[in-house]
């Protein structure tokens, strides 16, 4: 493991047998799987970490990809086969940790992925009206307003949360801290820079795999959605209606009852 990871912080949820790996959102930290944690805390044990520039991980030094390290964090997790969830970029992490090492991935959920790259390709109008909206949030990280640029961001993705001047000052600065890798990651999600859609890339990916999206989510999150669901060999995909991207924070036992009807034939 290179230096990079080291201090990779990471704590778990929960006395059930079932053992469940989940990757958090960009922005975030391991705590946003609490709810969830809570809603299945008799059927799971959910363990999760904190990405690079999250938490209580190190700042990622700009070295290497930011995708790979933080599944590289992941796999070091991996002993015995788990259920693996991810969020958001956290789901393309673990999409990133299935295809290496997928004798360990007993089920995959990936919910809201936002490899762009999918509808790039699939779907380059639907692409587009993301791409516009937004445009104010690079005009502000060219401009250098790293607040601002946060603060665009989480409205974003994330309608409905308390606005940005409503937030604890420790949230808006953890955020912040944060937010450098989401610009710094456009080729890995939007250029696919990593070669995940590459022909054979995804062949490894066998194990049941569920996708999910929230139905008032930007129309791009369901092109991907179907995009990957038709890539992979064992693949659905569902919507939770009501839900927007944060579904998993927002919805926790909505969220819970698609995983416990996706994992029950297992």
């Amino acid at each position: 493991m290179t230096d990079q990871l080291d201090g990779i912080f990471s704590r778990s949820f929960g006395q059930g047998p079932r053992q469940v790996l989940a990757v958090h959102c960009s922005l975030a930290h391991s705590g946003a799987w609490r709810g969830l944690a809570e809603v299945m805390a008799e059927d799971i044990t959910l363990t999760a970490f904190d990405m690079l520039s999250h938490g209580r991980s190190p700042d990622w030094d700009g070295q290497g990809n930011y995708q790979l390290l933080n599944a590289e964090a992941g796999l070091a997790l991996l002993t015995d086969p788990v259920d693996l969830v991810g969020h958001s970029f956290g789901a393309t992490v673990a999409l990133r940790m299935a295809m290496a090492r997928p004798h360990l991935v007993r089920s995959l959920t990936l919910i809201e992925p936002v490899l762009f790259a999918v509808a790039r390709a699939d779907a380059p109008d639907v692409l587009a009206a993301v791409e516009a909206d937004s445009r104010p949030i690079d005009a502000a990280w060219e401009a250098g307003d790293l607040e601002l640029t946060t603060r665009l961001f989480n409205r974003l993705w994330g309608p409905g949360e308390p606005k940005w001047p409503d937030l604890p000052q420790q949230l808006r600065d953890a955020m912040m801290r944060a937010m450098p890798v989401i610009p710094s990651s456009y080729g890995t999600l939007y250029l696919d820079e990593n070669a995940t859609l590459a022909p054979g890339a995804l062949d490894p990916v066998t194990m049941p795999a569920l996708l999910v999206t929230g139905s008032d989510s930007p129309p791009v999150m369901a092109e991907i959605a179907r995009g990957l669901t038709r890539r992979l060999s064992d693949a659905r995909a569902v919507s939770v209606p009501g839900a927007g991207h944060m579904l998993p924070v927002t919805h926790p036992k909505e969220t819970a009852d698609l995983l416990r009807g996706f994992w029950q034939p297992a």
